[in-house]
């Protein structure tokens, strides 16, 4: 699992570089997620425009990221293709999440 993290202003982005985020790779995703926003901002956003595809375990593991940050801190969502919207729409994952079509939309509106 490639996540890849870096601070913009008071923000913290962490983009995920695979194409996937299913029952295979979800323990490594949370650990990675885990190790990458264990001392940070207080706002996270999770780039997912690279991922293609996501599965209930994969939805589990963003859930449990969240978690593991704490109430304090907010993870947003940004750059959700198609496949993946669908999915977070169908759970209705997309009213938990603030969700951003773009991640220079996010920052944009996060950063104020």
């Amino acid at each position: 699992m490639d996540l890849r993290s870096r601070s913009e202003d008071s923000l913290q982005v962490v983009s995920v570089h695979d194409s996937r985020i299913d029952a295979a790779v979800a323990i490594e995703f949370k650990e990675a997620m885990r190790s990458a926003t264990d001392s940070g901002n207080d706002t996270v956003v999770l780039d997912l425009s690279e991922v293609q595809f996501i599965d209930s375990s994969g939805l589990g593991a963003i859930v449990a990221a969240m978690k593991q940050m704490g109430q304090s801190r907010k993870l947003a969502l940004a750059g959700l293709t198609p496949t993946v919207e669908k999915v977070f729409r169908l759970t209705r994952m997309d009213s938990v999440f603030p969700v951003f079509p773009t991640l220079d939309g996010a920052l944009t509106e996060l950063k104020t």
